[in-house]
């Protein structure tokens, strides 16, 4: 049997790449429900996607001509909930773009709410075509970097928040050269709970199986 692995709904319409290379992988992929009860939501399942959306709320005003398209409070407040409780049961979990994001936020981190005003002088992270890469650095030692087989990468690009400290529980494993974080991954060497920038499963095949295939490899270790 294969195991299942929820992939929840930030608000936006979900990119169907997600359960593909979830299925590649070899699970079965679940769409959770946008809302509703967390605990429901989990029942059943062996690990947890949570996938790219929407912005989180900014604490201060910003100038004129930045946007952001916020998740809604009770959205934020749903998938709080729901990644609070797989990371209570152990469950495996990838965040990618905003859920490399939440993990912070549930771990009490801190946030670049707009990289080109707070970081006049980071590089683009909102790459322009689908081909587009810029080059990251992997912490040598870091599970991702031993996943990989590298201690660099280049990924693709598609946001204007970012993580600036990661919060409790957690470490920064990946920076831009810029130094903007890329990803995050659980201070626990037996915990596979890991948030990436990018977007993996917009990558080619290899890559995305190395990091959906994470998942399934470390059902033996929870």
């Amino acid at each position: 049997m294969r195991p299942r692995i929820g992939i929840s709904r930030p608000g936006l319409p979900l990119d169907p790449r997600y359960a593909e290379a979830l299925s590649e992988a070899g699970a079965e992929p679940i769409h959770l429900a946008q809302l509703g009860d967390a605990a429901a939501a989990l029942a059943g399942l062996a690990g947890l996607v949570i996938p790219g959306g929407g912005d989180f709320p900014p604490e201060r005003s910003y100038p004129a001509g930045v946007a952001f398209d916020a998740v809604s409070a009770a959205q934020l407040a749903f998938e709080h909930d729901l990644l609070s409780m797989a990371l209570a049961r152990g469950l495996p979990v990838l965040g990618i773009c905003y859920g490399m994001q939440l993990l912070a936020h549930v771990a009490g981190g801190s946030f670049v709410y707009d990289i080109p005003s707070e970081c006049p002088t980071a590089g683009p992270h909102r790459l322009e075509g689908p081909a587009a890469r810029h080059a990251i650095a992997l912490e040598p030692g870091s599970r991702l970097a031993r996943w990989f087989g590298t201690d660099t990468l280049d990924v693709n690009s598609s946001h204007h928040q970012a993580v600036d400290a990661p919060g409790r529980g957690l470490r920064v494993v990946a920076r831009a050269a810029d130094g903007i974080v890329e990803a995050i991954e659980s201070s626990d060497p037996a915990r596979c709970v890991l948030g990436v920038q990018w977007h993996p499963e917009r990558m080619q095949r290899a890559h995305r199986a190395v990091l959906f295939g994470a998942l399934l490899v470390s059902l033996g270790d929870v």
